[in-house]
């Protein structure tokens, strides 16, 4: 085999790094028997990289361009084009062209060749970088194809092409490009077919793009496609479109764009055979590559040539089964307000802490909600759930039931798996029987909970090795007893129950919308509501101290509560720090994910948020928003039951609204606990892991203790018994989690990988209005502050805070704010629950919103009927 000729029967996937993306998939094509590509040869990456490495200049300006940014666009033109000038003045070296000549002596000598860039980091399953680098079309003569090759080197430093790896974090210098020179095809038709529907992402329909002519036509923009939808050998959907233009190869080189006649324009470019034909090549592809593809081809007649796949990179990944049967996945994320990935340590253990199987895909977790859907009364009883947690997934799994072929509705059998039933139609009375509306049950609740973890953290300090990790599972399988004793739950359900029961009476009664916000603020025993206003007991220690607050603006490591002890009046604001850690220090954002970042491991991330209080609030502000949330509360209570007198049976209605809304201050608040108690416990098991974490980096079986993040539980366990890793396995989990940052979690997905989105159901908005879900009543005017990150935040006292999510850790920001607008929640998610106490209105599931809304803009929030308005810019 040549180092710097191969021809494509001598190429196979392995051969990237020769060969690109491109060319190595050329090659492995070509062995696919029944699939025909058109004959051609590669010119390796070592000509490439003999070219720019002997080149002192071209290796000056990568190093100029390793220290750019995305954003600066004007020194990426201006060196690109300087690089691109020079790389085409290089002259084509003798080795290659008589090796060249010899190739295209196999072909007819006026033969035509598509020249077409080949990148090493090109067409992987990870990223495409399609149309990052040129390709050359009816090139004819060896002068012109080596011109052409020339071209094709130079275009891997294109702006767009450097832009595009900077934001992939490809290094320039490792990035190298071979040339494909491919047999022209003439063609009659030609598009790109995909063996999974790229909008939908269900990888049972085969999606088709089709116009006349050369596919550059369609490629580049110039024509609308016809679209072809197949599905299990049917075609089941055509959209014709007006083709205008073709683009077609010119008999002495190069191509021209002429324009179709009227009739041609509105003809199908295939027939019902030629697109049941490609279908089959399509689905053999995919079957040789093993994941679905983007396919580019072309015919003549009913002659099919494939000219280049590649893996469909923007697919979400389906949650693994071990069946195949048809499976409805949810999204756990989307209800936990956390749909960052999480890495495999987190994942395991949410898995075992979890009352039904999850499923993972793209680094978060799914339910499958088949068993519900089923059946009549799970359907109903999980449609009334997710009514509650995300309409959005309901809307969704309203029309995923709505289709008979994919779920078959069988008669009930006993209970349904979800816990939540359907709350309407309940009396008073029925919801007081269902746990009582005594609040000692809430303390005890508590004290349990606290004396457990108590016990866990001084039993837990005798346990190390294999024998850790038994005694984690152990204590995990006692949480659950208590997360789902029947008691613990039923408080939850009452709550909620008598908030929807005053919700609908008094809606109905008084015609007042979602009265139950006001009601819930300042209720007792909420600990994350407790979190935001304890800060600010904090900042009240600091400060009446400026050479403490001054420190505090410059710190920039998690050393400084040790250097407080250094200023006079530091023992002070070093102990309410403390304090403040020891109640909450193992919370952070996303903290579902054990691997994430604690407060108590980086306390830092709580200065901004110190400072701004300190800046924002006045002293003892805590005590007086608790104070004023609660009379605004009775306040309201007094009010309904002043209007309550003048109705018939006044009595009556009067003591059972009593009654709901002494229920709903008594045990509102512990909706936040579980997942405090929840968290607590992982902080210990954390603490515990970092310790084998430490003994396995002192034995040099891992090179930081974080290692163990990209290890799921029992194969740290297995690691820890034996001291044996598998590094490369570290390595690959990490650039998977990289990769399943940049993906976006659906809130539904079926087991075809077809992503279902729901809708709201809102009528008369105001023009321009962005739809989300009332989850806080009220309505409120200001300046939108974007903030993707708890560290970023810097908010002015009244600001909106506008983010993808908030998890009980975002709080603290929360007695700064006077409304919030998130892209994910429900009804009773945290963020939710804190805005309805701490009285502030807000939309969320407002998809886009971090996107629609400018950081800046003066907005509008309609908590009450859910929707937001852009004022000014």
């Amino acid at each position: 085999m040549s180092e710097y000729v191969i021809g494509f029967h001598e190429i196979d996937r392995s051969g990237i790094l020769k060969v690109g993306g491109k060319g190595a998939n050329l090659g492995e094509l070509s062995k696919i028997d029944g699939i025909a590509v058109p004959d051609g040869f590669c010119v390796t990456t070592e000509v490439f990289k003999k070219i720019t490495e002997n080149n002192q200049e071209i290796k000056t300006l990568l190093e100029k361009l390793s220290d750019l940014k995305a954003e600066d666009r004007i020194a990426i033109a201006e060196i690109s084009k300087i690089i691109r000038i020079t790389i085409e003045n290089v002259p084509i070296p003798d080795y290659l062209t008589k090796e060249i000549e010899a190739y295209l002596g196999r072909f007819k000598y006026d033969e035509a060749f598509a020249v077409r860039s080949s990148a090493t980091a090109e067409d992987l399953p990870t990223a495409s970088f399609a149309g990052q680098q040129d390709t050359y079309l009816n090139i004819i003569g060896k002068q012109a194809i080596f011109k052409y090759i020339s071209k094709c080197w130079a275009s891997l430093f294109t702006d767009r092409a450097i832009v595009y790896r900077i934001q992939n974090g490809f290094d320039h210098h490792k990035v190298q490009l071979a040339v494909v020179v491919q047999k022209m095809i003439s063609a009659e038709a030609a598009g790109i077919m995909f063996t999974a529907d790229p909008v939908t992402g269900n990888r049972k329909v085969l999606s088709i793009d089709a116009s006349f002519g050369l596919g550059e036509a369609l490629v580049s923009g110039l024509v609308n496609a016809d679209n072809y939808q197949v599905c299990a050998g049917k075609i089941t959907d055509k959209k014709i479109s007006t083709k205008k233009m073709a683009i077609w190869s010119v008999k002495d080189g190069g191509t021209k764009s002429q324009k179709l006649s009227q009739e041609q324009q509105n003809r199908h470019a295939l027939t019902d055979e030629q697109i049941l034909q490609l279908e089959k090549l399509g689905r053999k592809i995919e079957a040789h590559f093993g994941s679905p593809q983007d396919i580019e081809w072309c015919c003549i007649g009913d002659a099919f040539y494939i000219l280049q796949s590649r893996p469909i990179t923007t697919l979400y990944p389906v949650p693994e089964a071990d069946d195949k049967e048809k499976h409805v996945y949810i999204s756990v994320g989307h209800q936990q307000m956390m749909t960052d990935p999480m890495k495999p340590l987190g994942l395991s253990l949410w898995q075992l802490r979890a009352a039904r199987p999850m499923f993972k895909a793209g680094g978060r977790l799914f339910v499958d909600v088949m068993d519900s859907l089923i059946t009549p009364t799970g359907r109903k009883n999980l449609l009334e759930a997710m009514g509650q947690h995300d309409p959005l997934i309901k809307d969704a799994l309203i029309t995923i039931t709505e289709r008979a072929d994919f779920i078959k509705l069988l008669p009930d059998e006993g209970e349904s798996p979800l816990i939540v039933k359907s709350t309407k139609g309940l009396s008073a009375a029925d919801i007081l029987a269902q746990v009582g509306n005594d609040p000692d049950i809430v303390f005890e609740l508590i004290k349990h909970s606290e004396a457990s973890i108590e016990i866990l953290k001084q039993n837990i300090q005798m346990k190390s090795g294999p024998a850790l990790f038994d005694f984690i599972l152990e204590d995990i399988e006692l949480s659950k007893k208590m997360t789902f004793d029947s008691k613990h739950i039923n408080v939850i359900i009452a709550a909620m129950n008598a908030a929807s029961w005053i919700n609908e009476k008094m809606g109905e009664w008084l015609d007042e919308k979602n009265v139950a916000d006001v009601l819930s603020q300042s209720v007792s025993n909420n600990i994350t509501s407790e979190m935001g206003l304890a800060l600010l007991d904090v900042a009240d220690a600091i400060r009446p101290y400026p050479e403490v607050i001054n420190y505090l603006q410059e710190v920039k490591d998690d050393h400084f509560l040790d250097q407080l002890l250094h200023f006079q009046s530091g023992a002070l604001a070093k102990s309410a720090i403390d304090g403040y850690l020891n109640r909450y220090g193992m919370r952070c954002a996303g903290e579902i994910d054990i691997t994430n970042t604690r407060w108590s491991e980086k306390p830092s991330i709580l200065i901004p948020i110190i400072l701004s209080n300190i800046k924002n609030f006045e002293p003892n502000a805590g005590k007086l928003k608790f104070d004023h949330g609660r009379s605004q509360a009775l306040k309201k209570e007094n009010e309904l039951l002043d209007r309550l007198a003048f109705l018939p049976e006044a009595e009556q209605k009067i003591r059972e609204t009593k009654e709901m809304i002494s229920l709903l201050r008594n045990f509102a608040g512990y909706r936040e606990y579980p997942k405090y108690g929840i968290v607590s416990r992982f902080y210990v098991y954390k603490e515990a892991l970092i310790k084998e974490a430490e003994k396995l980096l002192e034995a040099r079986v891992i090179d930081e203790k974080e290692a163990i993040y990209y290890l799921t539980f029992d194969e740290l366990k297995e690691v820890v018994r034996t001291h044996k890793l598998n590094a490369k396995l570290i390595a690959q989990r990490k650039e998977e989690h990289r990769l399943f940052e940049k993906l976006n979690p659906p809130r539904v997905i079926t087991s075809d990988g077809e992503i279902v989105s729901g809708r709201y159901k809102h009528e008369n908005l105001p023009t321009g209005a962005i739809v989300g879900l009332a989850v806080s009543t009220g309505v409120i005017e200001g300046r939108a502050r974007v903030i993707l990150n708890i560290e970023d935040a810097d908010l002015e006292n009244g600001d909106i805070l506008v983010t993808t999510f908030t998890d009980p850790s975002w709080t603290p920001l929360f007695v700064s704010i006077k409304g919030l607008i998130t892209e994910v929640g429900g009804l009773m998610t945290h963020g939710a629950v804190i805005a309805r106490e701490y009285g502030l209105p807000a939309v969320v599931g407002v998809e886009n919103a971090t996107r629609l809304i400018k950081d800046g803009q003066r907005i509008r929030v309609n908590g009450t009927d859910g929707y937001v308005e852009i004022l000014e810019s």
